[in-house]
C-alpha cells in the first residue's frame, strides 16, 4: 500500500514460522496434540523459537495446552476453522447425503477433500446411531495413502465405484469411501466408517453402491456430467463385495 513500507526480511520469516507451527498443531500427531519438542522437530526449529512462539499463538488463543503437555487448536483457531466451514460450497451440498448414510448403515458419514501434501481433510460428518460408533473427526488430517478416502481422492477407484479398507490407522475399524467428481475430477469423498465387526464383507457389499449413488448425485450437484467415471486408477479392483479378509488393511 502506498506509504506503507514492506515487511522486513525478519518478519516475513517469523510469520512464515508460525503459520508452519499452527499448520503441525492442527494436525497433529497419533495421539491428537504434539509436545513441544515434537513440534520443534515437525517445523525444523530449536525449542527455545519454538516455545516463544507457541507462546504467543497461546496468548492469543490460537492455541491451548492440554494435559499430557501437548498443544492443541485453541479456541479463536476453532472459531476461524469453525466459520471457514459454514461457507464451504461442499459442507451444506453434502448434509443430505451424509443423514441418508447414517440413516441406512447406522454409521458413522464423513466428507473428505484434499489437505495439505500427503495428507486428506476431514470436513464434515454425521454422526452414527450406534452405541459403539465412530467419534466425530472433523478438521483433522490423515494420510491419502493407505485410507479408503484417500484411495478414491487419489483416482484409485475400483469399477465397482467404491473401495474398503480396515485396520490401518485405527485398528479394528473400517471405512468404505466413494468419490465425489465435480468438472474437473475427484473434489471429496463420501465415506462410512465403523467397527470392523459390523463393516463385514456382507456389510459393505449392501453399503457401497449407496455410497456410489449418493456420491455421484452430489457430484452432479456440483456440476459434474452424468457420465463421470468413478476412477481414472490404471489398476482395478475385482468387483463384487470385498473380503475383509484380504482387502481392507487400512480405515478411511
Amino acid at each position: 500500500m502506498p506509504g506503507k513500507p514492506p515487511a522486513s526480511p525478519s518478519s516475513t520469516r517469523s510469520v512464515e514460522r508460525a503459520l508452519a507451527l499452527l499448520a503441525a498443531v492442527c494436525t497433529g500427531g497419533p495421539r491428537g496434540a504434539d509436545t513441544l519438542v515434537e513440534l520443534s522437530r515437525l517445523v525444523g526449529l530449536p525449542v527455545s523459537t519454538t516455545l516463544r512462539l507457541l507462546r504467543t499463538l497461546e496468548r492469543d488463543q490460537f492455541v491451548t495446552r492440554s494435559e499430557g503437555a501437548g498443544y492443541r487448536p485453541g479456541p479463536r483457531m476453532m472459531q476461524l476453522g469453525a466459520r471457514a466451514l459454514s461457507h464451504e460450497h461442499l459442507v451444506p451440498l453434502s448434509g443430505p447425503a451424509l443423514n441418508e448414510l447414517v440413516a441406512a448403515t447406522g454409521e458413522s458419514a464423513y466428507l473428505s477433500v484434499p489437505g495439505p501434501g500427503t495428507t486428506a481433510l476431514y470436513l464434515a460428518m454425521a454422526p452414527g446411531t450406534h452405541s459403539v460408533r465412530h467419534a466425530g473427526w472433523v478438521g483433522r488430517a490423515f494420510p491419502l495413502a493407505g485410507s479408503a478416502a484417500g484411495s478414491v481422492l487419489l483416482g484409485r477407484t475400483p469399477e465397482r465405484g467404491w473401495t474398503s479398507i480396515a485396520s490401518g490407522i485405527e485398528p479394528d475399524v473400517t471405512a468404505v469411501a466413494a468419490p465425489v467428481t465435480g468438472p474437473g475430477g475427484v473434489v471429496a469423498a463420501l465415506s462410512i466408517v465403523g467397527p470392523t465387526y459390523r463393516l463385514d464383507g456382507s456389510a459393505i457389499g449392501r453399503f457401497g453402491p449407496l455410497l456410489t449413488r449418493l456420491a455421484t448425485q452430489l457430484g452432479l450437484q456440483l456440476g459434474a456430467g452424468p457420465d463421470v467415471p468413478h476412477s481414472n486408477a490404471t489398476t482395478a479392483e475385482p468387483a463384487g463385495p470385498a473380503d475383509p479378509d484380504t482387502q481392507h488393511r487400512e480405515q478411511r
